[in-house]
């Protein structure tokens, strides 16, 4: 595959290096949540000050050819369009999984796997108990606390979980790679409204071509993206939300390829060199049009926390997560042969299930096609994901910064040998 992983030939040696640096740099997860973080706070900002007219009509502004029914707004094109290369790291990241990661050893990934449909059905369950009298209308949003923001998630696992276990990384992984999975599965079928069979067949072509393309070698970077765009617009003109074109695109990339006695690593080149453009301009740019709501000062605020549908979001984040994720690992672990990884205490359980509510990302686009981009309860569903996001990660960070602290002593504990037999101490006690 020589082409899509070798360097760009018409830049200098200079300036292909400092492309190289900002690409590494964006492939830290914790640079992806901060610029996440970064867009929907501009948006937050310019859509409540005296220019949030201005927000909203670059927002509106539409391009694109219309004769091929693609003159979308800004908006529209970051929800469809940026955010399928975000699915396609997904998919990715999925087929990796089921292939050779955590999620091919059923026995190992029983307990995430199950936690988080805990994590989808509770808070499900919650939003629509809090909305039962809003009717058909206001139960539409049913999906949106059940989702995780792996990013956001991973992001600060990272930045406070120095001497916290790998095993923990692994389980919020795999918990977050289901959840998605989940998430694509309710976007595709409660959130489609009319499915153009002959479209979506006729993606099927492009999509098949892309992975031969990859498995036989052939890595042209315009070969595979002329695919990828052809089957998004295929997807698109179905009725599917084209974000999932992203997720099946990533799933047609093989895994591993066999070049004589050499085997290829063609997913994990593949996501190297798409995760940069993902955190760093599809999903922060993403989060810049989807964030921005005029809250309308304390009054908007209060109307907009008050009202049922924003409620049920809050309670099925904060609330819901924990409950489904913790008490679905516990019951698992209690009831079944599965059990909690040697490394882990159910605290840390804990930490990561509070991690589990924070929404962000695919929250709001479910959020969008449940209500309407732009309509009054949409705006609502946007405030009432920033709050419980920001609160069930206040509410991590404070369990998962106590348990680093933890292991850190013990890490420390772990290094003194006082009597030189070559024994830490710690283990004669």
């Amino acid at each position: 595959m020589p082409n899509i992983f070798s360097g760009v030939p018409f830049l200098s040696r200079g300036t292909w290096q400092d492309t190289r640096r900002v690409t590494e740099i964006l492939r830290k997860e914790t640079v992806g949540g901060v610029l996440l973080l970064i867009g929907a706070v501009i948006a937050l900002i310019w859509a409540n000050t005296g220019w949030s007219d201005s927000y909203h009509a670059l927002r509106e502004t539409r391009i694109g050819p219309a004769s091929w029914h693609l003159d979308l707004s800004l908006g529209t094109w970051a929800a469809d369009g940026l955010l399928a290369v975000f699915f396609f790291v997904v998919g990715v990241e999925l087929k990796r999984e089921f292939v050779e990661g955590s999620l091919r050893d059923l026995r190992r990934a029983a307990m995430p796997v199950t936690a988080a449909l805990g994590g989808m059905i509770v808070p499900a369950v919650i939003f629509a108990f809090l909305n039962l009298r809003g009717g058909a209308d206001a139960l539409n949003g049913w999906a949106v606390p059940t989702a995780t923001d792996i990013a956001f998630a991973v992001a600060i696992l990272a930045v406070i979980g120095s001497h916290l276990p790998s095993a923990l990384r692994t389980f919020l992984l795999t918990l977050a790679v289901v959840d998605d999975l989940l998430a694509v599965t309710v976007i595709a079928v409660f959130y489609t409204d009319e499915v153009n069979l002959l479209y979506l067949g006729g993606a099927l072509i492009p999509l098949a071509l892309f992975g031969i393309a990859l498995r036989r070698g052939f890595g042209a970077w315009w070969l595979l993206a002329s695919l990828a765009a052809v089957t998004w617009w295929l997807v698109h003109e179905s009725g599917v939300h084209a974000t999932i074109a992203g997720v099946l695109l990533g799933f047609a990339v093989p895994v591993a390829r066999q070049v004589g006695d050499r085997t290829i690593p063609v997913a994990e080149h593949v996501e190297h060199r798409i995760r940069p453009l993902s955190a760093g301009i599809a999903v922060p740019v993403f989060a810049f049009f989807a964030a921005g709501v005029t809250v309308g000062g304390f009054t908007g605020l209060a109307n907009a926390l008050t009202d049922p549908i924003s409620a049920g979001v809050i309670a099925g984040l904060v609330v819901g997560k924990v409950v489904g994720i913790f008490g679905v690992s516990y019951l698992v672990a209690r009831f079944t042969r599965a059990h909690l990884d040697d490394e882990l205490s159910w605290v840390d359980v804990l930490g990561v299930s509070l991690l589990g509510g924070i929404g962000f990302t695919v929250s709001l686009l479910i959020g969008d096609l449940a209500y309407g981009a732009g309509t009054v309860a949409a705006d609502h569903v946007k405030v009432a994901v920033l709050c419980g996001s920001l609160l069930s990660a206040a509410l991590a960070s404070t369990v998962l910064v106590a348990r680093n602290r933890a292991y850190r002593r013990i890490t420390a504990a772990e290094r003194v040998d006082e009597d030189g037999d070559g024994i830490p101490d710690v283990y004669q006690r």
